[in-house]
């Protein structure tokens, strides 16, 4: 256990030792383990989108076995998804990377777009039978059905905690009054950021903020996406809480790379890389999430 990782853990004082040694697992796999940062490869964008939208790039990522496979040989911190493909693959990687089940999901056939609401599609109980080390779930701050969703979560994060599982929260701005732009404004995503770690969560996914304000100027330094990144850390119990950030669309290496380095210098815990690197070959993809890890290890 390194001073970085016990300095990390120090902050989740609440939490009892079988939650902060799942936490500390995650820490500690991979890569970047004892580093304090993290890269997780989630894929639950085959449920979210449609399998045909999500995978048809790469043939072979219609295979939840390759993702699991990806995922370890890559040496990352963890790997998250929905019950199916965790279900799928848990038997034979469960010792060998940790898995997140991502226990709410939405899809695409069917959108309101003021009030989008996510499904429970499995639960703590799946989770501990299929060895996983967190749970997942998404919230959309700004939805006509947020405090629902909070509701939810709140239940869910509490049982998680009773048998020792930490809970990661993916906060995504979206519905309501909110402009598509406004989704990634630094001024949502900072209040996104705090809203999931009010509600309990380990790990906070969120995207890249976007130098826009939809609500509120702020009086901070917005120009530059490392110094939006540190303002959302701060809105994250002045980084006392794990905000890592999400891959977003498909880019090319070189912008996806940049913007990387850019999150780690704000002082960003890591990302969460799904389509930007299974849409690829699978040499590439390992490729990519090297060249991912070496950054954060750099800002170290």
């Amino acid at each position: 256990m390194t001073e970085k990782v016990k300095n990390i853990l120090k902050n989740y004082g609440g939490d009892n030792p079988g939650t902060l040694s799942n936490l500390a697992r995650i820490l500690n796999h991979g890569e970047l383990k004892g580093t304090g940062k993290l890269v997780i490869y989630p894929v639950d964008q085959g449920f979210e989108h449609g399998p045909d939208a999500s995978f048809l790039k790469n043939p072979p990522s219609y295979d939840p076995f390759y993702h699991c496979q990806l995922a370890r040989d890559a040496a990352c911190s963890a790997y998250a998804a929905p019950f199916g493909f965790i279900d799928s693959v848990a038997r034979e990687f469960s010792s060998e990377i940790p898995l997140i089940l991502k226990v709410n999901n939405s899809e695409s056939l069917y959108k309101n777009p003021k009030s989008p609401l996510p499904s429970i599609t499995s639960g703590v109980e799946e989770a501990l039978r299929l060895g996983c080390c967190a749970i997942g779930f998404t919230i959309y701050p700004g939805s006509e059905d947020s405090l629902s969703m909070y509701e939810d979560l709140v239940k869910l994060a509490r049982s998680a905690r009773k048998v020792g599982l930490p809970t990661v929260v993916w906060s995504y701005p979206r519905g309501g009054s909110l402009s598509k732009q406004g989704e990634q404004a630094l001024d949502i995503v900072a209040y996104a950021t705090h809203i999931a770690c009010q509600l309990g969560a380990h790990i906070v996914k969120v995207k890249p903020p976007a130098d826009f304000f939809e609500r509120q100027k702020l009086t901070v330094s917005s120009t530059d996406l490392d110094q939006r990144v540190s303002h959302v850390m701060r809105s994250a119990f002045k980084a006392r809480r794990i905000v890592i950030f999400s891959g977003g669309p498909s880019k090319d290496t070189e912008e996806l790379l940049e913007e990387v380095r850019l999150l780690a210098k704000g002082g960003a815990f890591g990302s969460i890389v799904g389509r930007n690197v299974f849409q690829r070959s699978r040499e590439s993809s390992l490729e990519l999430l090297k060249k991912i890890m070496a950054i954060y290890k750099e800002f170290s």
